[in-house]
């Protein structure tokens, strides 16, 4: 069984990460961890680690995580991502990830990107297996509600994961 590791940072959007947590079909075994700012927004979930036990399973290349998801990845974090700095699980879990070549899938929630942020991701899509896919809409499944632009986004997440989905209507 494929072992799947949402993590969840304080930016904007943190419902959205949730959400794909939960949508993460039965036949994997999935792992979620929460910074700070996010977890004051969520309560304790099966598998659940806490960002500052830098000692639970995801922080080894050993535990197995074959798949990581950031979403939403706030500046912070990917900025410490892409610099190398593993002081939490979120972005040790990320260290782990691009040592071990597994896919790493991050959303960054910020606008507009400034020279910076752009740098960073440049230098993180530049890696084998890292891949960056800020929350950008599609108009052409035509959404209709909130939750239609999010089974979207999380069924785009899924496709670049390698996750059978039908969460949105695709391109005819």
């Amino acid at each position: 069984m494929k072992k799947i590791l949402v993590c969840i940072s304080g930016a904007s959007g943190v419902s959205l990460g949730l959400k794909l947590y939960n949508l993460i079909p039965s036949g994997y075994e999935r792992f979620l961890v929460l910074s700070d700012n996010a977890k004051t927004v969520f309560e304790k979930e099966e598998n659940f680690f806490l960002n500052n036990n830098i000692s639970a399973p995801p922080a080894s290349g050993s535990f197995g995580i074959d798949i990581t998801f950031i979403v939403p990845c706030s500046m912070n974090t990917l900025a410490k991502i892409a610099l190398g700095i593993a002081d939490n699980l979120i972005t040790r879990s990320a260290q782990v990830a691009i040592k071990e070549k597994k896919k790493l899938i991050i959303a960054p929630r910020e606008m507009p990107f400034s020279e910076i942020y752009l740098e960073h991701m440049l230098k993180l899509s530049r890696l084998q297996n890292v891949i960056i896919a800020p929350p950008v809409i599609g108009y052409y499944h035509n959404p209709q509600s909130i939750e239609d632009i999010e089974m979207f986004l999380i069924g785009k997440w899924f496709d670049l994961a390698g996750i059978e989905n039908k969460l949105f209507k695709r391109w005819e």
